[in-house]
């Protein structure tokens, strides 16, 4: 099969997924995503064997409840899914709005779930009171039962019993990793989370970011990084610091879903950054190297 998608999320790194697990060492015994948002690279890395259990953590809350749904109750979540797709046949901007108004309630798992598939661009907003307000796309009524069952299903089967799934800072869940883990980190690009309609609950500042990440250094545990990139003309946040000694390579991840909207051809570029920990562990790096700040030397064969 191939890797299934079960939330549809912004931003994520489904298309590039296999590109990023490439850069894993062998033997992975846990893969910790402290941003898991729509469990990408988690997936892939589950499908394909790159590694033998998961963490996944996202500081939104309903977000986690959902994946605890989908692993743990599948059946129970895609029965859920359909009767609320069924429901909207018909009048499908007013139930949406329906919806949304009881998930601000409840945070219903299976309630978002349908507002995901749902809402414009698969992107996710939240007001300043902190209120999920994105708007449906009125032109599709979302994945249909028995694909979004499929989805579900798959995932389920992919991550029960190998997965532990927690809501907290990530600063407080990166104090618990260790030098046996591979850590994937994918938090927001730089700006969108400090908008007056957030893409993501809580900012995560650049300083405080990189200080994280010199922690990780100092305890030699091996991470990689997707932080900045370019579409287009149009650069995506601040590279990471040279001090940090991370090796950066570029994923061209093709023409972005917003350029494609508005008629233009624009591509997307996303950096990769690996740490000296990770790269210690490679026989070899599969992506094109931009900079190499890495204080030892580079294995000698390179693509």
């Amino acid at each position: 099969m191939s890797v299934p998608q079960p939330i549809p999320y912004q931003g994520s790194k489904r298309a590039i997924a296999r590109d990023i697990i490439a850069q894993f060492p062998p033997n992975v015994i846990r893969l910790v995503e402290p941003f898991a948002g729509s469990g990408a690279v988690s997936l892939a890395a589950a499908h394909d064997g790159k590694a033998n259990r998961f963490l996944l953590n996202d500081i939104n809350e309903p977000l986690i409840q959902l994946w605890d749904r989908i692993i743990n109750d599948p059946e129970e979540l895609a029965a859920e899914y359909r009767e609320l797709w069924e429901a909207q046949i018909g009048r499908e901007k007013e139930f949406y709005n329906l919806v949304r108004q009881q998930f601000n309630k409840n945070h219903a798992p299976g309630l978002f779930l349908y507002l995901l598939a749902r809402c414009v661009k698969a992107s996710i907003r939240y007001n300043p009171a902190g209120e999920f307000n994105q708007s449906p796309d009125n032109r599709r009524k979302g994945a249909s039962p028995e694909e979004m069952k499929t989805r579900i299903k798959e995932a389920s089967f992919l991550l029960r019993g190998k997965s532990e799934l927690h809501s907290v800072d990530y600063r407080d869940l990166l104090a618990s990793v260790s030098s046996q883990d591979v850590v994937y980190l994918d938090p927001p690009y730089q700006g969108v989370s400090e908008a007056r309609d957030k893409r993501y609950i809580k900012p995560v500042p650049f300083s405080s970011f990189v200080e994280a990440l010199e922690d990780l250094n100092g305890r030699g545990v091996p991470f990689i990084v997707s932080y900045d990139g370019q579409t287009g003309n149009k650069i995506h946040g601040r590279e990471l610091p040279d001090h940090l000694r991370l090796v950066r390579l570029e994923i061209r991840a093709g023409r972005s879903s917003q350029a494609t909207l508005l008629g233009k051809s624009d591509e997307t570029v996303e950096s990769l950054y690996l740490s000296n920990a990770l790269v210690n562990g490679l026989k070899q790096i599969t992506l094109p190297i931009v900079t190499a700040s890495y204080q030892g030397s580079l294995f000698a064969s390179q693509p």
